[in-house]
């Protein structure tokens, strides 16, 4: 336990900062998985629908990613790497496989 005042106050705000830091963490993961799901699913019957839903998980993994940054929650080159790899992902399901030539 802190012994001192100050101290009682750092220890409440680590925890704060925490519990923050986790809730922004998992959102992001969610969200990711969502839109891993969506594109799995357009990958599986592109129609029009799916590549609205594609597009609008995206939309949301990338606002949530970019936030977490701006909080101080990521890195700034680890959100930049997960937004590439959801964008790798709807590249690769979306574009067919290039012949050698």
């Amino acid at each position: 336990m802190a012994n001192t005042k100050s101290a009682l106050k750092r220890a409440k705000i680590a925890e704060r900062n925490r519990l923050r830091n986790k809730a922004y963490k998992s959102a992001v993961k969610t969200l990711m998985k969502k839109y891993f799901a969506a594109v799995e699913t357009y990958a599986a019957n592109p129609t029009a629908e799916s590549q609205q839903e594609v597009q609008t998980r995206m939309s949301e993994a990338y606002s949530k990613i970019d936030k977490a940054v701006k909080r101080g929650v990521l890195h700034p080159n680890n959100g930049a790497r997960k937004k590439s790899r959801l964008a790798q992902r709807l590249k690769a399901h979306s574009q067919p496989a290039a012949t050698a030539s």
